[in-house]
């Protein structure tokens, strides 16, 4: 079993879904007591998020380069950054350590084509919405079609994330504007949604919609754990 490195706190909330996913993960496939071989590094999000907000992008990437070296560092084969927005600093990331990089992007693009899908809506924080760095990850390399929500819906996703789901609070006013959100995308033509952002499985799943919905904490836990596995079964 290789040891998966996690590049967690960004929240703390979404790396403890990682943790057990992938726990999970690892126990479904070998049984008995089995458990992952792993090193997590949890970020104090306060920096991070102040960082974020004031644009300094390569100063966050410091920071979880820093991190990432540290992880290296503890014995990890590989790493995931357990978050999508602190993705769009992945290159300066890859590019201080000496294992890969399971990239979340990838992990979600290699799902849809699996299953058949080519246009998607996609749903995360601002910056993942509306920067470059995850939706033409998903256009260029993968050719798959994005869409996103408006203006006033983006507001909305971002501020419930921050505000409500990045402190542990998940409220049905809210739950009910992201599911009137994805009945949107869906309505544009949308074959699944992806939930771009690691809190939002907290507020919404699958059950709550017939909408198709791609978690991508799951998504990318999953994938960890084949990598872990792979040559090992």
């Amino acid at each position: 079993m290789k040891t998966i490195g996690l590049l967690g706190g960004m929240s703390w909330g979404s790396t403890l879904l990682y943790y057990r996913a992938i726990n999970e993960g690892i126990k479904q496939a070998l049984g008995g007591l089995h458990s992952a071989e792993l090193v997590l590094y949890s970020i104090d999000f306060a920096r991070i998020e102040a960082q974020q907000q004031s644009g300094d992008w390569e100063g966050a990437g410091h920071v979880l380069s820093d991190a990432a070296r540290r992880v290296q560092a503890g014995g990890a084969d590989f790493l995931l950054i357990c978050t999508n927005t602190m993705h769009k600093v992945a290159p300066q990331i890859e590019a201080a350590i000496d294992i890969p990089l399971l990239h979340i992007a990838d992990a979600t693009a290699e799902t849809m084509l699996r299953d058949g899908i080519q246009k998607v809506g996609l749903l995360g924080t601002g910056f993942t919405m509306e920067q470059a760095f995850y939706k033409g990850r998903l256009t260029d390399k993968y050719g798959l079609e994005v869409i996103v929500p408006d203006a006033a819906d983006r507001d909305i996703v971002h501020r419930v994330i921050f505000d409500e789901l990045c402190l542990g609070v998940t409220a049905e006013a809210s739950k009910a504007a992201y599911l009137r959100i994805i009945d949107d995308l869906a309505s544009q033509g949308a074959q699944a949604v992806i939930l771009g952002c690691t809190e939002i499985g907290m507020l919404v799943d699958q059950s709550d919609t017939s909408v198709a919905l791609l978690d991508t904490t799951a998504i990318h836990a999953q994938t960890a754990v084949r990598y872990a596995l792979k040559n090992a079964l």
